[in-house]
């Protein structure tokens, strides 16, 4: 299994996953041209993509998920009450194909299944994922609310993982953001803090490698954000971070 992010963060996400023959997307948060143009630099090809899966209804995850299925004729997946609300909030357009799930089912692809997680996330009905294939689990774990019941047995089954690391509390706390969104961010239905994404991949025995995803801009930086992490987890496990602008290498598992 080999992994992509393409983009990830409040500008914009979207994680390529391809397990054998199949091929997918998570989530469509930036534009059709850069999706395009970053998996092509990998020798990618956006019209072989087999399925795009949507979390959940905000912006940086689904404004672009009907030109990625009216463009290259990719069929969406969502729950319906995301589709619902993302139609409302964003207004996605006219949409061909979707096909819907109820978050905690499990799809399948090919030789690829994906289990859906609820999250407590505050979109209208979130869901991270897992993809599992040949033996090897890859989690998808970002806007996830708060460290939910399950969490850590989930991460303690992966291979590999993309996990949110958002904020730093103490840049949060001076930063310029105002008190409503500051609570927002910190409370049961907002993200995961560096120090809590720590602490949660401590149940990981059997990582090869973590991805920190979702870093805020202006409450976090990749340097801060490893650092916390080394503090909590020490050298032994890899770990990268997703960019803002750019696409990581290739992951492999």
């Amino acid at each position: 299994m080999i992994t992509i992010a393409l983009q990830s963060g409040s500008n914009g996400n979207c994680i390529y996953v391809e397990a054998g023959n199949t091929r997918l997307l998570f989530d469509a948060g930036i534009s059709a041209i850069e999706a395009e143009r970053r998996l092509a630099a990998h020798g990618r090809e956006m019209r072989q993509i087999d399925a795009v899966l949507i979390s959940h209804d905000h912006h940086d995850h689904v404004c672009n998920a009907g030109v990625y299925q009216r463009k290259y004729g990719l069929p969406l997946y969502m729950t319906r009450r995301t589709l619902d609300s993302a139609q409302r909030m964003h207004g996605l357009g006219r949409l061909l194909d979707v096909r819907h799930f109820s978050a905690g089912e499990v799809l399948r692809f090919g030789a690829a299944s994906i289990q859906t997680i609820p999250t407590p996330h505050d979109g209208a009905d979130g869901a991270a994922f897992v993809v599992a294939s040949h033996e090897k689990r890859l989690g998808i774990l970002t806007d996830l609310g708060h460290a939910f019941e399950g969490l850590s047995s989930i991460i303690s089954s992966l291979d590999a993982i993309f996990l949110e690391s958002n904020y730093d509390p103490d840049m949060l706390s001076s930063g310029r953001y105002p008190s409503f969104l500051k609570r927002r961010i910190q409370g049961p239905g907002g993200h995961l803090s560096n120090s809590e994404a720590a602490q949660l991949l401590l149940a990981g025995h059997s990582l090869k490698w973590a991805c920190l995803a979702h870093l805020s801009e202006q409450n976090n930086n990749p340097l801060l954000a490893l650092e916390t992490h080394r503090r909590v987890l020490g050298k032994s496990l890899p770990l990268f971070t997703a960019s803002r602008y750019r696409a990581t290498g290739i992951l492999s598992i």
